[in-house]
């Protein structure tokens, strides 16, 4: 079992991408957007992503994870499969199936039993480590609404035409990161290394799937503390799960750099389904709760 905040550095600062744009009724569906169309159009794509941002922390939802050791041999090192439940400050991840063995009823149990344990400490102000959880969780909150906000600052957008996907009908862009941009924080100042290929709903101005790469190496901490080299690539595609809420059905990503002196390979996929709205920690301990008083829980529920 794991707990975690949702907290892909890369993520979070590349999976930042809401209302019908001016002037479509006017003009032919296959016609390019003008320039000015097309930034109406990621400034409304960014004030949705805000609110899915916000939603996210209220839906708990099931991630199948694997993940390999090289890109050039693809045999899957690690597959589990979790429940994720919010806590208000983060999530809790229960382990329900890991490289195809469910997990036994009592250990399922265990790990509900801390989900619970964790939304009472939620609930409680007097709790000692309650306070410093809300406090790096609101900063992470932060960062992240300040490094989507910063798109705007960090790209030119260019119009590459229309694709057809899943039945839609999707505006594809492309960001090039602006030269000179000072990105205000260092999640942000990933933005200046990566380009990225975005596919876009325009009718519900929502962002269904991002591609980039990033297009030099990025240093940590100047790079004494690490690298992550040239050519890396990160996935997201997205999805409505409720009415005028998106958000992540699938997540990849195939890295390569190092950590102080140490080279290493990041190649990880992970798919997302079976959203459910268990609501802020109160509501969700309710259910919690109701799970625990009820028949005995296991990994299948």
């Amino acid at each position: 079992m794991k707990r975690r905040l949702p907290s892909s550095l890369l993520w979070t600062a590349l999976a930042t991408l809401s209302l019908p744009y001016a002037g479509a009724a006017q003009r032919p569906p296959d016609a390019p957007l003008p320039d000015a169309e097309v930034r109406k159009l990621v400034e409304r794509v960014i004030a949705n992503q805000h609110r899915n941002d916000e939603a996210l922390n209220l839906f708990e939802r099931r991630e199948h994870r694997t993940a390999w050791k090289t890109e050039e041999q693809q045999k899957v090192e690690d597959d589990k499969l979790f429940r994720v439940v919010p806590t208000g400050t983060g999530t809790i991840k229960m382990v329900l199936v890991e490289k195809g063995q469910p997990t036994p009823p009592a250990e399922f149990r265990k790990q509900l039993q801390y989900v619970e344990q964790a939304l009472v400490w939620a609930l409680d102000p007097r709790e000692s480590k309650q306070k410093a959880r809300v406090e790096k969780f609101a900063k992470r909150q932060a960062e992240r609404r300040e490094t989507v906000d910063a798109v705007l600052e960090a790209y030119t957008f260019t119009y590459l035409g229309r694709e057809q996907r899943d039945g839609h009908s999707l505006v594809k862009l492309r960001f090039d990161p602006r030269p000179g941009y000072d990105a205000p924080s260092r999640t942000a100042s990933m933005l200046a290394h990566a380009s990225a290929v975005v596919w876009v709903e325009p009718q519900a101005a929502q962002l269904v799937r991002i591609e980039a790469e990033l297009a030099r190496d990025f240093s940590v901490g100047g790079g004494i503390f690490g690298k992550v080299y040239k050519g890396g690539r990160f996935v997201m595609e997205q999805a409505q799960v409720e009415n005028g809420i998106w958000l992540p059905i699938e997540l990849s990503y195939n890295f390569k750099g190092r950590k102080f002196v140490f080279g290493f390979e990041l190649h990880e996929r992970t798919r997302i389904s079976e959203y459910r709205r268990i609501g802020p920690p109160a509501q969700a301990l309710a259910q919690i709760r109701r799970e625990l008083n009820g028949a005995p829980a296991s990994a299948s529920q």
